[in-house]
């Protein structure tokens, strides 16, 4: 068992396998500035959404990029409510008969 034991590298410390043959992503970098006047850099990858804001890493404010690009708000539908998707199925007279109906079985059980 002495054998196959590795000695001098702790679990989990680092990695044998060497990099040659590997294709890494294709990446972009981002600058960002922040109001206090620090600026960073990140990377993204080349398909990745890009994000308008990022906390600054020194002060935690956060920083917009420095290309100018602004956040473009996504065109949000309003909520549905149970009452609209009743209207989509049912008419008002329809509806107005079924609560005729309904109360008429409640003022009779009441009897």
């Amino acid at each position: 068992m002495a054998d196959r034991a590795l000695r001098g590298s702790g679990l989990g410390s680092r990695s044998f396998e060497d990099e040659t043959g590997i294709e890494f992503a294709s990446r972009q970098e981002i600058g960002f500035d922040c109001p206090r006047g620090h600026h960073f850099e990140l990377a993204f990858a080349e398909e990745a959404e890009l994000p308008t804001q990022w906390e600054c890493p020194r002060c935690g404010q956060p920083a917009s990029r420095s290309d100018g690009s602004e956040h473009q708000a996504k065109e949000t539908k309003p909520v549905r409510t149970h009452y609209d998707m009743l209207r989509e199925r049912r008419s008002i007279p329809e509806l107005e008969e079924l609560l005729s109906e309904r109360l008429d079985l409640l003022r009779d059980k009441k009897d």
